[in-house]
C-alpha cells in the first residue's frame, strides 16, 4: 500500500452502480483506488474484469484504468486511504425509512481502522452522520452525496453540476480533501454543514420527483380538456422560474433513487413530527399514473382476457439494464391478472427481466414482440424503440393499438400506417383503416 500523501489510494466501500462508477472516475482522474466489495459473486466478476450491470463507457474506463484498480474484500486494505468514499445501498424499510444496516457496519469498520476519513456517497437521512460520528468517538466524517443520473453516470461524474461537501467542526481538513479531489473537475463546490448536505440530497430528488407528478397531472387534465400537454409543457419550460427539465409526462418515475429518496423524505420528515403532506400527494400521483395506460387499454381492447400486449423497453430508463421500480413490473402484473398474454423486449435488461418479469415472455427483437399483439406499450424511450420500422410493426401486428407512455414516438408515421395511437395528454390519434 502507498504511504499517506499525494499518492495516497481513495478508498471506495460498496462497488455497486454508484461505487464503481466513483471508483472508475477517480481512476480515470489517475488516482490509485482501492474498492471494498462484500459480495463474493460481485467481487469475482470485478477481478475478472466484468461489470455486473449496465452503465455506458463503464466497461471501457475500467479496462482502460485497471493499473490504477484494484478490488478487496478486507476494509483493512483501506488502511492507508486518507479519504473512503462509503457507496453502499439504502434500501426502503416497510416503513419508507431507509435501511441504515450497511452503512452502520461501513462507518464502524472504517472508524476502527483510525486512518481515512469517513466519505458519505450513499444517500441517508438527515442527522446519519452526526449519529454516525458520536458512536465513533468523533471519526473524520465528511457528507458528498451523489448526484449521478443512471445511463449517464460517468458525464454526470467528469462534469457535475454541483460538489456538495458537508462538514461538521473538526472534520474540516477531511473536507478539505474531498474538495481537492474535486477541484479538476472545474464544477461549483458547495460547502455546508453536515446536515444541510444529507437533506440537500433528498431535497434535490423530492422535487424533481414532485415536478414529474405534477405534469403528470396536468397531463391528465390535458385530456379531459382538449389541450396537448406537450405544448403545455413546452409553454411552460420557456418561463425560467419553471425550466423544461423533468417536464415529461409519461408514466411516472421509478428506478434506484426518486422512490426511495421520497418515501425516505417522507419518513424522517415524520419521524420529526412534520407531516410531509406534498410528498403524500406526489407519491400518490406516481403509483395513480400507471394504472392509466391500463385504462387505456381497457377502453380500446374492451376485456383483455387473452389479448396479446407488447411491452416495448422493460428498464426504468433507457441507458440502463436496472428495473427497480420499472413502470415494466406493475404492467406486466396488471394485463397478466387481467389473463393477457405479455411479451416483452428490452435492448440490455432481458436478464434482469428473466428474474423480475416471470409472466412475461421475453422476445429478441421488437418485432418479434409486436408479431400478433393486439397492442403495444411503449414502456421506455430507448432510441431504437423510437426509430423502430412501424411500418413493418403495423404489418407484423394483429390489432392496431399502440399506447405511447414516454409521449416520444413520431405519430404520424404511425398514424399513416393505420395505428391508433394513445398518449399521455395528448388527443388520440387514429390511422386510416
Amino acid at each position: 500500500m502507498s504511504a499517506k500523501g499525494s499518492a495516497a489510494p481513495v478508498g471506495v466501500v460498496g462497488c455497486g452502480w454508484v461505487g464503481l462508477v466513483t471508483a472508475a472516475g477517480f481512476a480515470e482522474m489517475g488516482k490509485q483506488v482501492i474498492g471494498v466489495e462484500s459480495d463474493p459473486e460481485r467481487l469475482a466478476s470485478l477481478r475478472s474484469g466484468e461489470v455486473p450491470f449496465h452503465e455506458p463507457e463503464l466497461a471501457e474506463v475500467l479496462e482502460a484504468c485497471s493499473e490504477r484498480i484494484e478490488f478487496t474484500d478486507r476494509m483493512q486494505d483501506l488502511a492507508d486511504c486518507e479519504v473512503a468514499f462509503v457507496c453502499v445501498g439504502t434500501p426502503s424499510s416497510e416503513t419508507g425509512e431507509a435501511d441504515l444496516s450497511a452503512v452502520d457496519a461501513s462507518t464502524g469498520a472504517l472508524a476502527a481502522l483510525e486512518g481515512p476519513a469517513i466519505v458519505m456517497k450513499s444517500t441517508v437521512p438527515a442527522g446519519t452522520g452526526a449519529r454516525v460520528r458520536e458512536a465513533n468517538s468523533g471519526a473524520l466524517y465528511v457528507s458528498c452525496p451523489e448526484f449521478l443520473r443512471e445511463g449517464s453516470a460517468l458525464e454526470d461524474f467528469r462534469s457535475p453540476a454541483r460538489v456538495v461537501i458537508g462538514a461538521d467542526e473538526g472534520s474540516d481538513r477531511a473536507a478539505d480533501l474531498v474538495e481537492d479531489l474535486y477541484r479538476p473537475l472545474g464544477a461549483p463546490i458547495q460547502r455546508t454543514g453536515l446536515a444541510s448536505a444529507e437533506m440537500i440530497k433528498l431535497a434535490s430528488n423530492a422535487f424533481l420527483a414532485t415536478k414529474i407528478s405534477f405534469v403528470n397531472e396536468i397531463a391528465n387534465v390535458s385530456e379531459q380538456v382538449g389541450a396537448d400537454v406537450t405544448e403545455v409543457a413546452e409553454g411552460m419550460g420557456l418561463d425560467p422560474r419553471i425550466g423544461a427539465g423533468f417536464l415529461n409526462p409519461g408514466l411516472g418515475y421509478g428506478g434506484s433513487c426518486f422512490p426511495k429518496d421520497v418515501r425516505a423524505l417522507q419518513a424522517l420528515a415524520g419521524s420529526s413530527g412534520y407531516s410531509f403532506q406534498l410528498l403524500s400527494a406526489v407519491i400518490e400521483v406516481n403509483d395513480r399514473q400507471k394504472q392509466r395506460v391500463m385504462e387505456k387499454l381497457a377502453s380500446n381492447l374492451g376485456s383483455l382476457a387473452g389479448k396479446r400486449v407488447a411491452l416495448l423497453g422493460l428498464s426504468f430508463k433507457p441507458g440502463t439494464d436496472d428495473m427497480r421500480e420499472a413502470s415494466s413490473i406493475f404492467l406486466a402484473h396488471r394485463l397478466a391478472e387481467a389473463g393477457a398474454e405479455v411479451v416483452g423486449y428490452d435492448p440490455v435488461a432481458r436478464e434482469m427481466a428473466q428474474t423480475v418479469l416471470p409472466e412475461v415472455s421475453l422476445a429478441e427483437t421488437p418485432l418479434a414482440a409486436l408479431t400478433e399483439a393486439d397492442a403495444a406499450v411503449l414502456v421506455t424511450e430507448w432510441p431504437e424503440l423510437i426509430a423502430l420500422d412501424w411500418s413493418a410493426a403495423a404489418e407484423a401486428m394483429s390489432g392496431n393499438l399502440v399506447v405511447d407512455g414516454r409521449n416520444c414516438l413520431p405519430i404520424d408515421d404511425l398514424v399513416g400506417c393505420g395505428l391508433v395511437v394513445e398518449s399521455i395528454g395528448r388527443p388520440r390519434r387514429e390511422g386510416d383503416t
